[in-house]
């Protein structure tokens, strides 16, 4: 008999495949672009999330120009009208930017796999991956997951990513509920699953409150983070006013730990000249940060 789950589209994260960022965007100073290296031009990274910005290539040329292709299904709809975001409108440039200065040069491909709300399902998220595995890619981001109702793995995921080409590593967001309990894809056997850490008063690092934990996660990565975003307007529902943002914003969440570890597991596929799997491994090589935290990556 064939295994049947429920197709997860409840709304929450308990059921949801939706971003994982930990709060609201906060807008912040322009940051410069980091020297890019030539030879990252070889790696080439998957991304799906939200998509990316209709103009990142001009707005953060820097960042961006050359980098990736474009294509029309990939552009980040982000407003939900006029200039104002939709609640995680932006977040896929985000994790571009995060990506790009972990490893400056970097080819990256774009997948709009969430909406503008960070709200996706199993289905489109799995396209994606399908689609991603024929495009030749090392690396593949996913800052997004889903609890399941008894905590068994998503089946429709786990297959997805094991039929992916042998040496694409994929590396997933832990989540942001504060729990042991497992999110897919990031717990599956396989998947570099990345929790969050954060720096403390004291100037010491240590795990970040938001973030989930378990013996499944692998690694974790500094969360509280400032990147290339888009320009417009953020308000929740029943706040006085607007808050504007003008192309950056500073976020956190253990959306922007994982890519950080992409980027890094990148920039030393090129430094020691190895494949993704065994930079991965060497990233991993260390002592646990902190138990259920795997090891820091900075």
């Amino acid at each position: 008999m064939p295994l049947v789950q429920p197709h997860h589209v409840i709304v929450g994260h308990g059921g949801l495949v939706m971003g994982n960022p930990g709060d609201r965007p906060y807008p912040t100073d322009p940051i410069s672009a980091p020297k890019s290296d030539e030879r990252l031009k070889n790696v080439r990274v998957g991304i799906i999330d939200t998509g990316i910005s209709a103009d990142a290539s001009g707005e953060h040329s820097d960042w961006f120009d050359g980098r990736y292709a474009k294509e029309a299904d990939d552009v980040d709809a982000a407003y939900s009208s006029g200039d104002n975001f939709a609640l995680q409108g932006g977040h896929g440039t985000f994790v571009a930017g995060v990506i790009q200065n972990a490893a400056p040069g970097v080819s990256f491909d774009p997948e709009a796999g969430l909406d503008p709300n960070g709200f996706g399902d199993e289905e489109r998220i799995c396209a994606k991956i399908t689609e991603l595995g024929k495009k030749k890619i090392n690396l593949l981001n996913l800052s997004l997951g889903c609890f399941t109702e008894d905590d068994v793995a998503s089946e429709p995921l786990r297959r997805t990513i094991e039929a992916l080409p042998r040496g694409v590593v994929v590396v997933a967001s832990a989540g942001n509920q504060g729990t042991q309990r497992p999110s897919w894809p990031a717990a599956l056997c396989g998947v570099t699953a990345v929790a969050a850490a954060q720096q403390e008063r004291d100037g010491s690092i240590g795990p970040a409150f938001y973030s989930n934990w378990g013996h499944w996660v692998d690694a974790c990565a500094i969360g509280n983070r400032a990147s290339t975003y888009l320009k417009g307007e953020w308000q929740l529902p029943g706040e006085p006013g607007a808050t504007p943002f003008a192309l950056w914003a500073y976020w956190y969440g253990t959306s922007f730990a994982a890519p950080l570890v992409t980027g890094r597991i990148a920039a030393t596929m090129v430094a020691d000249g190895i494949d993704a799997g065994q930079a991965r491994d060497k990233l991993l090589s260390g002592p646990e940060f902190h138990p259920g935290y795997g090891v820091f990556v900075k």
